[in-house]
């Protein structure tokens, strides 16, 4: 039906940072990253054009974070960098600056910095150009 948004299959995860643990340093990681607790350093998706990062409302992270999905309800204290979607929920807060491709925030979420919308160069132009490859179609 229209006006319906699809729904995404549920997050796989393949790695976790429980609600008593605390990291310091940078992560690194594919697939699916659920946090829990608290991260000290730069989160960064490798080799996974799909890896998903998920903070939950009890989950912190102190550093830059590069992923094509993040789904946040928690903290971040640094710029987030999302390559295909960010979902901010209603307990999210960043406290840093937002570049994203497509997001969706919800009410009581927080951006204390810039959103910042990733632009392709080679998607292409909404509008064409009547004028353009018409030129040899008009000569007989």
């Amino acid at each position: 039906m229209l006006g319906k948004a699809k729904k995404r299959k549920p997050t796989r995860v393949d790695s976790l940072i429980g609600q008593q643990s605390r990291v310091l340093g940078d992560i690194r990681f594919g697939g699916g990253l659920h946090v829990d607790g608290t991260i000290k350093g730069n989160v960064s998706a490798e080799g996974d054009e799909r890896a998903t990062l998920t903070v939950s409302d009890r989950g912190t992270i102190e550093g830059e974070v590069r992923v094509p999905y993040i789904i946040l309800n928690g903290v971040v204290k640094g710029d987030v960098y999302a390559s295909e979607h960010v979902e901010l929920a209603s307990s999210a807060r960043v406290e840093g600056n937002v570049y994203y491709a497509l997001i969706e925030m919800a009410m009581g979420a927080e951006v204390n910095g810039k959103l910042v919308r990733i632009v392709e160069e080679s998607r292409p132009p909404l509008a064409l150009d009547h004028d353009a490859g018409f030129e040899d179609a008009e000569k007989p």
